[in-house]
């Protein structure tokens, strides 16, 4: 039998279709996985065991008989629990939904099904995928840290092998954050281009659906699975379909790629080893053929604020009911900012779709001088549990929660695909990530930059952290 959890997605998935990987083994591994780390990390909501033993032996079964699926059959995968699954709870982490059952499956959980995924169970999220730390998980690199949030259980999960990928959602950078936290990719592809039918709103002009993954071509996989048009969600953009009928190569090499390196914004406090890390990660790129284009990000100053305005006044829309009459149920950080958001004036939320509207075409025309820019994805490592505030070398002070949105904002604002890969860690062991933006449907092209990025720093340190999980088992 192949040593399967130092296994990459693509890796297990080749080895399955080959019949020289069982599902069975696959599933025994993470649930070894999940038995060793899940008491101190939490990244689980509920666990599916005969569930996940009864698709295994389904996926054998029929790869057995010639009717492979594709890339996700057979493959253990797990899903935030803000995914309807038919019949089955979707908490959103919140005790407002106890009792909730879904009536039908998402659109994502329904594509995995046609895929033959075996999916795990469910994921922690920050209540309501309403925050960037989700409280309840620990992070598995150092359990006294944050895995980020809001898809830290998804996070946290992947990270200690419970399972190969996981789904999340991105309002404000709740994929990418606890991606660069934990150590792993994780992706918000172009708005429209997932569909949300059947995932928990927060807020409808920002929700994401994107895969976290242990490498480049892993999340690629998962969003090809998952990608395309939905007439069930207004969101929905009729690309899809072009944007999936084109390349997604992630061999692909970069030659000619214009890379715009940021002068403002996304380098201001931030790390020095963060900072350091993009820098190296440009130079990669550099030397495999892509130009470097110093770009000045426009409206800079606007796009926080922007996306807060945004956010909060429809999360309001969307919890106005439960938070009149069940506000003791909300936890206090997410109760305070949806009673806040019932105040909110109906003209300070035009002005925030104004300014977006700007941002976003300022942005493309930046983006018709760069073909992508790279940045980094949080502007430090894990926070410790607990933990409110960063301290700046100028003697100010940024709440964690502020610091983890503000670099991932421009991405949700804008509706841009936004990637973020692993390039090592920090003195304190603490992985960093480097993000990596596109135009919107070019999404094969922000992942063939992130794969040339995730192999320079492969070239370097060619020992992954996935290379050791199965030890303990």
């Amino acid at each position: 039998m192949l040593s399967s959890l130092n296994l990459t997605l693509a890796e297990a998935s080749a080895a399955v279709a080959a019949r020289n990987l069982s599902p069975v083994e696959l599933v025994d591994a993470a649930l070894e996985r999940i038995e060793a780390r899940e008491t101190e990390v939490n990244a689980y909501v509920s666990v599916w065991e005969d569930s996940a033993r009864q698709q295994a032996l389904e996926a054998e079964r029929e790869i057995a008989k010639g009717s492979y699926r594709g890339p996700l059959h057979g493959i253990p995968l797990a899903l935030k629990d803000m995914f309807d699954v038919a019949g089955l709870r979707t908490s959103a982490s919140s005790r407002v939904r106890t009792g909730h059952r879904a009536s039908e499956n998402s659109a994502v959980a329904d594509s995995l099904a046609r895929g033959g995924a075996i999916v795990m169970g469910k994921t922690h999220t920050h209540e309501f995928a309403f925050g960037l730390t989700t409280p309840q998980t620990r992070n598995p690199v150092d359990p006294q840290r944050t895995s980020g949030g809001s898809s830290g259980g998804s996070a946290a999960a992947v990270a200690y092998g419970g399972a190969w990928a996981a789904m999340g959602t991105d309002t404000g950078g709740s994929i990418r954050v606890p991606a660069a936290l934990c150590g792993l990719v994780g992706f918000k592809p172009s708005y429209g281009l997932v569909s949300r039918h059947g995932v928990v709103p927060l807020s409808w002009s920002l929700d994401h659906v994107g895969p976290l993954a242990r490498t480049v071509r892993d999340a690629s996989l998962m969003v090809q699975a998952i990608a395309g048009f939905d007439v069930r969600d207004p969101a929905s953009r009729a690309q899809s379909a072009s944007v999936l009928s084109q390349s997604w190569d992630t061999d692909a090499d970069v030659q000619g790629l214009r890379v715009g390196i940021p002068e403002n914004h996304f380098f201001d406090h931030v790390a020095e080893p963060i900072a350091s890390a993009v820098k190296q990660a440009a130079a990669h790129l550099s030397r495999q053929g892509a130009t470097l284009v110093d770009v000045d990000v426009p409206l800079a100053d606007y796009i926080f604020p922007t996306q807060w305005g945004l956010m909060v006044a429809e999360s309001a829309v969307v919890h106005s009911q439960d938070i009149r009459k069940n506000a003791s149920l909300y936890g206090e950080d997410v109760r305070i900012l949806l009673e806040a958001g019932q105040l909110m004036p109906a003209t300070d939320y035009l002005k925030a779709q104004r300014a977006r509207q700007l941002i976003t075409t300022q942005w493309n025309k930046m983006f018709e001088h760069i073909d992508v820019l790279v940045a980094p994805s949080v502007p430090q490592t894990a926070a410790l549990l607990g933990q409110e505030v960063f301290d700046w070398p100028d003697g100010s002070q940024e709440s964690v929660e502020d610091a983890y949105v503000r670099l991932n904002a421009p991405a949700n604002v804008t509706g841009l695909p936004a990637l973020t890969v692993p390039y090592g860690n920090d003195d304190r062991g603490l992985p960093m990530g480097v993000q990596v933006m596109g135009r919107a449907f070019d999404d094969a092209t922000v992942l063939r930059a992130g794969r040339v990025i995730e192999e320079g720093w492969n070239l370097l340190h060619p020992v992954s952290q996935f290379d050791e999980v199965d030890k303990s088992i």
